[in-house]
């Protein structure tokens, strides 16, 4: 009996070490799924909806904190509009075009949110096919014994290296890194566009915009419409100065071609690296020289072809 659960302990301790692969198609509607990679000693994995490849972190912090965010932006998108922008322009006071770009912005800012946190962050592969002159450029993880380009990092929480890694933010509950940088840049800035709208509007409904002639007081929302509004400012101007900071970090450290982990670091020598004009290394994050690309979440990012001195190793 002691050595039937000795066994039985010493198998599941190696089963907890292994890195081991799961093969699973099910499908259901015509639609099938499949998860072609866990590891056992991360906490991520890889999902495969038809044909698009979903990148999972297991954390409940970072669920937490995504859900935050996710719960602000459908606050704002559901009660703004509601409680200020189609009452006014029923009555005239407003442009129909202000509610598209409320929409438009919103709409993008969640585009970024959930393409942010569900994209490849830039993970190596497992076996790199590299010739003698690339080899030169990479060297091997000390965590995870893996090859790695240089400006590559090991992120401790997702258990793997990550190509141009810049950080790990729980608030998309994944990695930043070359793949999805820029629409992580794109969520900032998103943010920052949506909580100004906000505040605006909200400012516009008490000190600017006629008083409404045709409110529906017996609704919940007209009841309370003060207490709801006020939550609404409170939001947008939580979210608006917090971004503010983190945005204008990122576009230092794009300017900087630099990461915020050299640059917390201090081992990035700004007198070694070639020096680039912002254009370049704008494309670069965003993949595309067309720069009203830039602000598009929707596309598909697709690395440029630059040389090796322009690229700075990465």
């Amino acid at each position: 009996m002691l050595e039937n659960l000795s066994r039985s302990g010493s198998i599941c301790k190696e089963r907890k070490e292994l890195t081991f692969r799961v093969q699973m198609i099910l499908c259901q509607s015509g639609a099938g799924y499949r998860i072609h990679e866990i590891q056992a000693g991360s906490h991520r994995g890889n999902l495969s909806v038809m044909g698009l490849q979903i990148h999972l972190v297991y954390d409940p912090q970072g669920w937490c904190c995504v859900s935050i965010i996710t719960f602000v932006w459908l606050y704002n998108t559901l009660f703004v509009p509601k409680l200020i922008l189609y009452p006014h322009y029923e009555e005239e006071h407003i442009p129909a075009a202000l509610i598209v770009l409320y929409y438009l912005v919103s709409l993008c800012c969640v585009t970024s949110l959930v393409r942010a946190s569900i994209a490849d962050p830039g993970q190596l592969p497992q076996n790199p096919e590299l010739s003698y002159s690339e080899r030169q450029h990479w060297e091997t993880c000390n965590k995870c014994n893996k090859l790695r380009p240089k400006r590559s990092h090991h992120c401790s929480r997702c258990g793997h290296c990550v190509r141009k890694m810049d950080h790990h933010c729980p608030w998309i509950n994944n990695c930043v890194g070359e793949d999805n940088h820029w629409l992580f840049l794109l969520l900032c800035f998103y943010t920052e566009f949506l909580s100004f709208l906000t505040l605006v509007f909200n400012f516009c409904q008490y000190y600017y915009l006629q008083p409404l002639t045709k409110v529906k007081e017996e609704l919940f929302v007209f009841r309370h419409e003060l207490a709801m509004l006020r939550i609404s400012t409170l939001m947008g101007i939580v979210m608006f100065g917090g971004m503010f900071g983190l945005f204008y970090g990122q576009l230092s450290n794009v300017l900087a071609d630099t990461t915020t982990i050299e640059r917390m670091s201090s081992c990035f020598d700004e007198t070694l690296k070639p020096s680039k004009p912002w254009q370049q290394t704008f494309s670069e994050v965003f993949g595309t020289r067309w720069k009203i690309l830039w602000f598009i979440p929707f596309r598909q990012r697709q690395p440029l072809r630059v040389s090796y001195n322009l690229a700075n190793h990465v």
